[in-house]
């Protein structure tokens, strides 16, 4: 297996972990040798060209695949992909992909209670930004995504369909 991470969204690293020391790989297409020398919990002593140096596990984020350590004071972002993670962002479903929404719809037919933001607005995923009554239900419709509000299709009292554009983005 064959693992890529991209170091601080800047230098790439590759390399193959099956447990052997020293681990091998390219940063940047520059190869590298690491010798695990000793390890205590979250922290490794590490060799590399006979210089050793202490690396400290700072935080684990498995969900995104990103690990933070700090190397000799030094703090670094490592993200990680593996072959299946490349197998799904060729097949275009990896989570870069996947597509901004511009607009907010009605999900049922209702009646506008109230417009919270106003043209120029910028919101942030998960902002409320319309109170639709459905069914003697009040309903609060929040932001798709990150953006800025580019046009509002509706006023407070208008009767809406399923499916009716009711505010316009422009995605950040």
């Amino acid at each position: 297996m064959k693992v890529s991470a991209k170091i601080n969204n800047n230098a790439s690293l590759e390399f193959s972990p099956q447990g052997k020391n020293p681990l091998k790989g390219n940063i940047s297409n520059e190869k590298f040798e690491i010798e695990m020398i000793h390890q205590n919990g979250k922290e490794l002593l590490i060799s590399r060209d006979g210089k050793k140096h202490i690396a400290r596990m700072l935080a684990i984020d498995s969900e995104n695949k990103k690990i933070t350590i700090k190397i000799d004071g030094d703090r670094f972002e490592v993200k990680l992909t593996d072959e299946y993670d490349v197998l799904l962002q060729s097949l275009g479903m990896d989570a870069a992909s996947t597509k901004k929404v511009n607009e907010l719809k009605a999900p049922m037919p209702g009646v506008v209670v109230d417009i919270v933001v106003s043209v120029g607005d910028s919101v942030a995923k998960d902002d409320p930004l319309v109170v639709l009554e459905a069914m003697k239900m009040e309903n609060m419709l929040k932001s798709p995504s990150d953006g800025v509000i580019k046009s509002i299709n509706i006023k407070k009292g208008d009767t809406v369909e399923k499916n009716r554009i009711l505010i316009n983005f422009d995605i950040k």
